[in-house]
């Protein structure tokens, strides 16, 4: 661990702790210190992993030896502690998404060239053995000219909340599981698809449990090159995460068991690949063998790598606005009971919004 790139990590939460396992897994990134504003969750911190605490991010960030911090915080504290970091010349990690809107995300990624940092967005999920294999395929050309893809990230949550949980509040989850769920398929099929243009979306709310947010949504999605697909969420179901392709000489699916999210490294045990080739159609489909991967860890090592080197890794600030973007995009489309929305139009409007109160 000697040669390791030494972070830092703010917000002390659940998924803090499942990147700081994931940490101790690589000879290339190791947490050196943790800050919370609660003493109780640094202590508690400390006792489970052995992540040294700090009493304020002014510690952390004056340590020479920190060349990058990881913020694990609410949506909306994303901006204002990406710029303490960014000010103290060290590397910024922001789970997804980059922000709480898509203004405070343009931000972000403008302090890249502020401060000659980089910014790493955690959009994992195009990280997983499935997808990256879907990708080799599609850039191979075993698919043939990809036509349609779908997507679907689902699962129980509306059935839980309270008005005690921020996902309750449609300020703070815009959409519901639009903008925490579907999230990740718009970056996956950003990835599989390339640019994507437009969208349509609706959304219905059929939780009994009575929270602001809708519950259901289904977003269309018009790619730059023709390509065409959609993306479900639903809120009141069992998990699942799964993504299909098709193109003109197969379609692949993958599927993984949503129970492990948490724990990357068992993903391949449980989930399902397949290629499924010409007109043969079921009986023709090959199982392909997934190997283990964690893709958190991947992440968190890419995060380290921009720390040693200064340069942008493929968890771009760009790639998390244009996942930002679709969601703002869907939710206009909603307000507009399903009219196309182009996401030139969105990031325009944003940064004309930006520019108008810097010049105020």
């Amino acid at each position: 661990m000697s040669n390791a790139v030494r972070v830092g990590i703010v917000g002390l939460g659940r998924w803090a702790k499942v990147l700081t396992r994931a940490a101790t897994k690589s000879d290339r990134i190791k947490i050196v210190a943790g800050y919370s504003r609660s003493q109780e969750k640094r202590e508690a911190f400390q006792k489970e992993f052995g992540v040294p605490p700090v009493s304020d991010m002014k510690s952390m960030l004056a340590d020479p030896e920190i060349k990058g911090v990881i913020l694990t915080v609410p949506n909306e504290q994303h901006l204002p502690l990406a710029e303490e970091v960014a000010k103290a010349k060290k590397h910024v990690y922001t789970e997804k998404p980059i922000a709480q809107t898509l203004e405070d995300g343009l931000k972000i990624a403008a302090l890249e060239k502020q401060y000659g940092v980089t910014v790493t967005v955690g959009h994992s999920a195009r990280l997983m053995a499935g997808i990256r294999i879907i990708k080799e395929k599609i850039d191979n050309d075993e698919l043939g000219r990809v036509a349609f893809l779908e997507a679907n990230f689902s699962n129980e949550r509306a059935l839980e909340r309270t008005p005690n949980t921020w996902r309750w509040y449609k300020d703070r989850a815009p959409g519901g599981p639009l903008s925490q769920l579907a999230i990740h398929q718009f970056d996956v099929l950003h990835l599989l698809g390339g640019e994507i243009a437009e969208v349509s979306s609706m959304a219905s709310k059929l939780s009994p449990v009575g929270a602001e947010v809708d519950d259901q949504s289904m977003t269309l999605i018009k790619f730059a090159d023709g390509k065409v697909g959609y993306v479900g969420s639903c809120w009141t179901s069992p998990g699942i995460f799964c993504v299909r392709v098709f193109g003109q000489k197969a379609l692949m699916h993958y599927e993984i068991d949503f129970g492990t999210w948490d724990t990357p490294h068992l993903l391949h045990t449980t989930s399902t690949l397949y290629i499924q080739r010409g007109k043969d159609g079921y009986a023709k489909r090959e199982e392909i063998k997934l190997p283990e991967s964690d893709m958190f860890r991947a992440e968190l090592e890419m995060f380290a790598d921009s720390c040693a080197t200064g340069k942008p890794n493929e968890l771009t600030a760009y790639n998390g606005n244009v996942a930002v973007a679709v969601v703002y995009a869907a939710l206009k489309s909603i307000e507009r009971n399903g009219q196309l929305v182009k996401i030139i139009d969105v990031m325009k409007d944003t940064q004309a919004r930006i520019s108008e109160r810097r010049a105020a």
